[in-house]
């Protein structure tokens, strides 16, 4: 019995320490996302007003 206690208590300690790694490394995966989609937004963003400005310029 003292063994599948000890089994347990140690599967739920590599359990939480899992869980705070894996928590840090999702931080980062959120963080990249987060840069690849903002870049994305401004070079779309930067392809429309230099649109607006090549159309404006020829009226």
């Amino acid at each position: 019995m003292d063994v599948l206690v000890a089994l347990l208590v140690m599967s739920t300690a590599q359990t939480a320490a899992l869980l705070t790694d894996l928590r840090q490394v999702i931080g980062l995966v959120a963080a990249l996302v987060t840069a690849i989609a903002a870049a994305r937004l401004g070079w779309h963003g930067t392809d429309r007003v230099l649109a607006r400005r090549s159309r404006a310029d020829k009226d």
